[in-house]
Parts: C-alpha cells; sequence; structure tokens
C-alpha cells in the first residue's frame, strides 16, 4: 500500500514535463554510436517513421537497433523479461505464477538454441543489432530511456536494464507463436464441455467449417497431385475410471489470462486479412497486395514501420526493404523490397496438442511401461522479496502443464480425451493389463513453437527476395507461427505459400486431448513443404486469405478443425468479384475492402426477427429497422448499435439455463450455429429453462427486450442517439503501467476511448467479446496495400504511432487515420523518402 500511495503521490503530482520528454530520442544532428564502421544516415518523415541508409549489413542493422532502442526500449525490455519467464524481477511477486508458467514453457531456452543454430552470416546480424540497442543503452540510463522508468524506479528502486542479446530478439517468435497459437483454447475448452455435454450437443456447439458457403484459400488442383497418405484412423481403448487432479493454487488459475494480456488478447479477432490481386484486374497492369494482421491491442502497437536501405545494394549489403518490424527484432516482417511484396495472415492449422499422462510419482506410462520425466530446476529472481524456485516436468510430449492454469488442471482432474472424430471419451489406459497401471493424471503440451526452428533465419530470406523461388525458399524457414504468405512481383506474378510445421499426426485428431500413454496418438512426423499448399498464378487473378480454410476436404492431410469459419474471405472475394466486374481495380478500392464493416450474423438475424412481434412499440420499432439495414456495422449506425446488443442476449439465452457454462468465444462459429439452428424451429438450443422459455419465437421475444432494455441503460431512449461507434469504442492501454490499476498512472499511459466501426467476423475486424462488453479488444494492427506498379504508390497505416514514449508527438497520432480506415502514402525510392524527410540524423562511429 505504502508503494502505490508513493507512486500516486510523485507520478500524479507531476513528475514534471522535463521527466517526460528527457527520454524523447534525438533525431536530427550528429550521435556518437560505439561499434559502427561508418557513417549511417536515419531519415524520419511527418510521422517519425525512420528510413535507415547504411554501407555494410553490419552498419544497417546495428543502426536499426540503435533506432530500435530510441523509440522503443521500455517496450524490448519488457517483452524480454515476458518472454524469459523474468517479469518479477521487474515488478515483484505479482507476477511469480506468470514467471512460472512461461520458465516451464521454456521460450527463451529454445530461442538461445535457435541462435546457436543460425547460419554465421544470420548470426552476425543478429549480434551486429543487439551491439546497437548496447550502443543507446551505453549513453542512457533511467529515466532518460523512458518515462516507464521513473515509474518502475519508485517501486523498484535501482534496476538497470542487462545488455541485449540476439536470443532476447529471437524470444519474440515464440510470443507471437503464442498468441497465434490457434486451436488450443478451443482444445481446452471442448475437454472441459465434455464432462457434461453429450457428443452431439459438442458437435452442435463446434460445427465444421462450412465448405460449400465459403471459399478455401486454394482449390484441389493448387496443391501437390499426390501428398502421401491420409491419417490413420483412431485406435480403441479399454476402459479405467479417472482420477482426481490435486489442488490449484489460488493465483495460479490467472496464468493463461495474464499471458495473453500481456502479448494480446487470443480471442475472437485474431487473425488477419490478405490478398493479392494480378495485373490482368488492375489499372496499373501490375498487381496489388493487400495486408491487415488482427492481433490484441496494444499500446504502442506490436509493429514499428521502418526502411532498411544499403546505400549501394550488392552482395556485401544486399538489403532495401520497407514495411513493418518489430521492436527488438532485425529485420522487416511483413512489406516489399525492390523486386517483391510479402503478407501474412495467421494459418491456424492445428499445430498444437494436449495429452493426458498417466505420471506415476517421477516416472510416467507410455505403451506399458514407465519412463522418466524429464525434470529441471528453474529459479525466480523476484523484486523486493526471496528466490522462488520450482521443478519443472515434462514427458516425451512436452512440458506438463497441469498445476499452472485452472483449465489444464481440471483436465487433468475429470479426463475426456479425443480418438479421431471429435467425439469424447473418459481418459483410458490403452490394451490388456492395463489395471495395473498406477499414478495420477496430468496434461502435458506438445507444440511446434517448443522445438528449435528456423523463423529467425527465414526473415533476412524474405528481405532478400528476388522471385517467387526465393520466396518459397524463405517460406520453407518460417516455421513457427505458421502463417498464411501471399506475394505479388514486379514481373507481374502472384502467390501463395503455406509454410511452417505442420504435423503428421497418428491415431486421433487433435480436436481433443489426446491420450499419453499409447504411441498411437503420437505426431509421426511433419508434412514435407513439397507437399504443402501452394498457388502461383491462378486462374482467378486473385487470392484471398483470410483464416479460412486453406484447402478443400480432399486435401489428404489432416490440417485443422478449427478454421475461421470464413465469413471474411467469403466477403473479401465477392467484393472483389464485384470490383472486377466493375472496372479495373486500384488500391483505393482495396482499401476501401479493408473498410467494408458487413455483420456475419446479420443476414440470419434478420431472417429471425422477420416475423417475430412483441407488444412494447419502442422495441418492435427497433426490430423494424433491421429490416432495410444494409448489415454494415458503421460507427455511427444506431441500427448496428441494436443488432450487436440483440446479437449478444441471443446467444447468450440459447447457451444459457444450463449446468453448463458455455463459453462464447468465437463469433463466427456462432454464426454458423444459430443459422444452423434457425433451421429447426423445434431445436433444444431455444429452450432455456432459467429464463423460463420453452420455443424459439420466446426466446427472440425475449432477447429483444432486453437488448433495448440494456441500450437504453447505456445510450438513452432516443433510439435515433444509439451509435455503435461509442459503444465499440476502443481504449488504448499499455500493457505495463496502463493496465496497473492506480488510475493516475494508467492516464499516464493510455489513450482514448476513439470510437470505432467494424466488430467480429467482419472485415473491418474490431474484434469484441460476447457477453464481455462492447469495446474493441482486437484490432487490425496495421494496414497496408502495396501498389507493385509505382512503390512510392503504396499505402499504410499503424494502429498507434512510431513512438513508444507517452506524450511523443508520434505517440497514437496514427489512431486518428486508424480508426477512420484512412491510409498515408509510403515513400520508398531514395527521392521520394528525402522529399518526405523532416528529421536527419547522422550516426557516426566513435
Amino acid at each position: 500500500m505504502l508503494a502505490v500511495l508513493v507512486v500516486i503521490a510523485r507520478v500524479a503530482a507531476g513528475l514534471g514535463a522535463w521527466t517526460v520528454a528527457r527520454s524523447f530520442p534525438q533525431t536530427t544532428g550528429t550521435l556518437p554510436a560505439e561499434g559502427l564502421d561508418r557513417a549511417v544516415t536515419v531519415q524520419r518523415d511527418a510521422s517519425g517513421i525512420p528510413t535507415i541508409t547504411a554501407d555494410t549489413g553490419h552498419d544497417l542493422f546495428f543502426a536499426q537497433g540503435f533506432v530500435h532502442a530510441q523509440d522503443r526500449f521500455w517496450e524490448m525490455d519488457f517483452r524480454r523479461h515476458l518472454t524469459s519467464g523474468r517479469l518479477s524481477e521487474l515488478f515483484g511477486e505479482s507476477q511469480v505464477r506468470t514467471d512460472t508458467f512461461l520458465r516451464t514453457l521454456g521460450w527463451h531456452r529454445i530461442a538461445e538454441q535457435e541462435v546457436r543454430d543460425l547460419p554465421q552470416e544470420v548470426r552476425a546480424y543478429y549480434e551486429a543489432y543487439a551491439d546497437g540497442v548496447n550502443a543507446y543503452l551505453a549513453q542512457r540510463s533511467g529515466a532518460d530511456l523512458s518515462l516507464e522508468y521513473a515509474v518502475l524506479d519508485l517501486q523498484n528502486p535501482g534496476y538497470a536494464p542487462e545488455k541485449w542479446t540476439p536470443a532476447d530478439s529471437v524470444a519474440w517468435f515464440k510470443a507471437m507463436a503464442w498468441d497465434l497459437r490457434t486451436n488450443v483454447d478451443e482444445e481446452s475448452t471442448r475437454a472441459l464441455l465434455a464432462r457434461t455435454l453429450d457428443p452431439e450437443r459438442l458437435e452442435e456447439l463446434y460445427p465444421p467449417y462450412p465448405f460449400a458457403e465459403h471459399p478455401t484459400i486454394v482449390g484441389s488442383g493448387s496443391s501437390p497431385a499426390s501428398a502421401g497418405p491420409a491419417a490413420p484412423a483412431a485406435s480403441a481403448a479399454a476402459a479405467s475410471g479417472p482420477i482426481g487432479a490435486a489442488g490449484l493454487p489460488e493465483d495460479t488459475a490467472r496464468a493463461i489470462a495474464t499471458v495473453d494480456a500481456l502479448i494480446g488478447a487470443q480471442g475472437e479477432g485474431v487473425g488477419s486479412n490478405s490478398w493479392v490481386v494480378s495485373g490482368a484486374h488492375t489499372a496499373t497492369g501490375e498487381p496489388l497486395l493487400a495486408n491487415d494482421p488482427h492481433l490484441g491491442a496494444a499500446l504502442p502497437s506490436v509493429w514499428t514501420q521502418m526502411q532498411l536501405r544499403c546505400s549501394t545494394v550488392g552482395p556485401d549489403c544486399p538489403f532495401a526493404v520497407a514495411g513493418f518490424s518489430f521492436s527488438g527484432l532485425p529485420g522487416i516482417v511483413i512489406g516489399h523490397n525492390e523486386r517483391v511484396a510479402w503478407g501474412f495472415t495467421n494459418l491456424t492449422t492445428d499445430v498444437a496438442d494436449l495429452y493426458v499422462e498417466r505420471i506415476d510419482g517421477d516416472r510416467y506410462w507410455k505403451d506399458g511401461e514407465l519412463h522418466p520425466l524429464q525434470t529441471r530446476r528453474e529459479t525466480l529472481k523476484v523484486a523486493g522479496g526471496s528466490d522462488v524456485e520450482f521443478e519443472v516436468r515434462a514427458t516425451g510430449h512436452g512440458p506438463v502443464v497441469s498445476g499452472l492454469t485452472e483449465d489444464f488442471t481440471a483436465i487433468a482432474g475429470t479426463p475426456r480425451v479425443g480418438l479421431g472424430t471429435g467425439s469424447a471419451e473418459r481418459a483410458e489406459a490403452p490394451g490388456a493389463g492395463t489395471d495395473r497401471l498406477s499414478g495420477e493424471y496430468a496434461v502435458s503440451l506438445r507444440w511446434t513453437a517448443l522445438d528449435p526452428g528456423t523463423t529467425a533465419e527465414a526473415i533476412f530470406r524474405l528481405d532478400r527476395a528476388k522471385n517467387y523461388d526465393d520466396f518459397r525458399a524463405a517460406a520453407e524457414k518460417f516455421d513457427v507461427p505458421a502463417q498464411n504468405l501471399i506475394y505479388a512481383d514486379v514481373d507481374g506474378n502472384i502467390g501463395y505459400q503455406a509454410p511452417g510445421r505442420l504435423p503428421i499426426r497418428g491415431a486421433g485428431d487433435g480436436w481433443l486431448p489426446q491420450p499419453g500413454w499409447d504411441s498411437a496418438y503420437d505426431w509421426t512426423g511433419f508434412i514435407p513443404f513439397a507437399e504443402l499448399p501452394r498457388s502461383y498464378n491462378p486462374p482467378a487473378g486473385y487470392i484471398v486469405t483470410a483464416n479460412n480454410a486453406i484447402v478443400p476436404e480432399s486435401y489428404p492431410y489432416f490440417l485443422s478443425r478449427d478454421w475461421d469459419y470464413g465469413y471474411r474471405a467469403a466477403r473479401i472475394t465477392a467484393l472483389l468479384d464485384r470490383k472486377i466486374t466493375e472496372g479495373p481495380i486500384t488500391a483505393d478500392d482495396l482499401r476501401e475492402i479493408q473498410a467494408d464493416d458487413r455483420m456475419p450474423a446479420a443476414a440470419s438475424l434478420r431472417r429471425a426477427y422477420a416475423r417475430i412481434s412483441v407488444e412494447d412499440p419502442k422495441v418492435q420499432a427497433a426490430i423494424d429497422g433491421l429490416r432495410d439495414w444494409d448489415e454494415q456495422n458503421r460507427a455511427d449506425s444506431s441500427v448496428a448499435a441494436f443488432a450487436n446488443v440483440l446479437w449478444n442476449r441471443v446467444t447468450a439465452l440459447m447457451v444459457g439455463g444450463g449446468s453448463t457454462e458455455i463459453p462464447r468465444d468465437d463469433q463466427s462459429r456462432f454464426t454458423v450455429f444459430f443459422a444452423e439452428q434457425l433451421r429447426d424451429p423445434g431445436s433444444r438450443w431455444w429452450r432455456n429453462a432459467e429464463a423460463g422459455i420453452t420455443s424459439r419465437d420466446a426466446l427472440l421475444e425475449r432477447a429483444a427486450n432486453e437488448a433495448y432494455a440494456e441500450l437504453v441503460r447505456a445510450q438513452g431512449s432516443d433510439a435515433s442517439r444509439w451509435n455503435w461507434g461509442e459503444l465499440h469504442a476502443l481504449t488504448l492501454r499499455s500493457g505495463t503501467f496502463g493496465k496497473s490499476g492506480i488510475a493516475p498512472v494508467e492516464a499516464l499511459f493510455n489513450r482514448g476511448p476513439f470510437p470505432v466501426g467494424g466488430g467480429s467476423g467482419v472485415v473491418n475486424a474490431t474484434g469484441w467479446g460476447l457477453d464481455e462488453g462492447y469495446e474493441t479488444s482486437t484490432v487490425p494492427s496495421m494496414r497496408m496495400v502495396v501498389d507493385v506498379s509505382d512503390w512510392d504508390a503504396s499505402q499504410w497505416i499503424h494502429l498507434t504511432g512510431a513512438s513508444g514514449h507517452a506524450f511523443h508527438p508520434h505517440y497514437t497520432d496514427q489512431t486518428g487515420d486508424w480508426a477512420a480506415v484512412r491510409s498515408r502514402p509510403w515513400a520508398f525510392s531514395a527521392e521520394a523518402v528525402s522529399a518526405t524527410t523532416r528529421d536527419t540524423l547522422r550516426l557516426e562511429p566513435r
């Protein structure tokens, strides 16, 4: 309490403009930098976006590290403490459980191995980047680095950042893989639901992808004709009863939720849109490429915009690349160079499985035999407290995660396992004589991100790619997180490649936790890269990816059952077809598609309420408004406000009223579920015993009355003044002190609210959680449209701004344009960059 009072007294009373501004970076004149070989130029435009020009690759990435540290070092320092499970060193005992979970997964340990495995040239780039960061740290410390250090010093006096290392950079790929981990949460949820819901009901809640209505990314002709055998059928198992789990420490239950909050919410809206259009359909006769990755809202945004340019592009310095980077990571992750452009969306393939294990002391059962658990001791340093030691245990599948989170522990307590078709059975011991097995159940995690990978190398291959073959060679190295990669080049080609390390399963399909004691359910390998889906110059003249199913059901390898349900992909495809019919497509046309606000559930809602009448004329008027609605979730729309609140109430009544709490975490899935139930007026989902509802019409009427009353409470009784944008507004919160719970401190770092349109499952994917309020929680973290015919005609926008310094002019200076789905010009050529330069800094060797 005393520390809180000190923070409030000293921060809220005013650390002063000098304390705030002292950490702002120098952007003009000359600065020495220990470790540079030659001088480097850093030009910044009106948005503070840097273009770095250097003579050598070493100096280029050294300068990138220096500039990232100028703009975002607190974010970088926080991220490395997160990925290494060392948040307790910053914030004390409150983060011990989070660190325990993260240290169990061992992200930083794996990153260290990946750095050791890098080719010498690539490792040298990471080392140069780290040297650049450290050169900046040699010049500044404490509040001179960032305002956050002034606040941190009040509760953790004496903290000083250590030197940056290449592993600190590489470990961030693990955090992004966690954010995009696909179906671990769904698998956990289904396992818990399977304890009380029969298989038929569970299948209804998780309907299959609607292949007949929504597109796949590539057709059967786009992937290799012979891609190997399909996954084998599930094996049978004999019964034995479940064994209860040990108790869960009270604060452990929040571990995953805390990690999600720190990295980015794993919820509806996390995904992405990207598409590429060939010159056959464009006004310029050359390809156009659009991309807007959807991630948890963050301040500052997860991305930084940047250009990296060798003064003379050649074998000794081969880079001329611009786009979006991560602070703390060298290179450009998404963007274009002088010849090719590329974009990403989350592949949403199933690359993680939970295994129910039989543990007997310090051993675990596998195929009727006991094997020793792998163990290691970990020590957490705790600011203001004593060290905490704990043991990490692992089976051959991966770390044991039960006991770390409430869901994983509950699964171990009363496990249900999947046997390959979505059915759920109690955890069972395999084969004859299994009554001799002893011990308790536990849950382990098999996940591709927990194996050393090569994504750290792939970034530099992408940055230097000159053609589709180079692009595919880079994609082969981009294993975690698995992403859909789209492509365009100056020769007029467009393409797609599914990269990643995608598992081949034995028995089972990972829809539910697998029996860990039976090797039949183990992964048997990974899909060969040559047999992964791809497309090159398809006849349609465009490629759309929006986390939808990649291939038709005829594809011989199992990829996932947990695709996004394809509403965004279908809508983008329909809009592209319309634009093609109307005439040649322009870059502005693609930006307009990015702004599309059509609500996926709108058509079903309108159909459901077409014949519903209620007694209250004001409620009836709101229902009648749905009839002429264009189904767009525009920010200024009163009908959109009613439709979304109505959608929330309808789905809550459908899955409420029983003994099982059913989460509504995927609105696209619930849109399919709702449409299917509408076809059956007698469906049991229309009955809600707690609310006294026994029919579909009664449920719909109750939902309308509740929605109207909720909106009156929120925005008043004048329906014409209802406003979706304000109800759905985005508040940008710093992931550290912006969520401290201390209002004066939060006010230093947070910004907003900003009214926005869009919604969950919408192309303009501003996601929100059903029954969690309507505030935007996931966002298009950036938007770009690349014009291959003229790189300088490309456009981009960022959620926040270039700077991570609170009160800096570029802290949130792009947010207004982002919320309005406006873009800014993207200068690339040396001439265009010079014409837009506002500040020039020269870094010189000391």
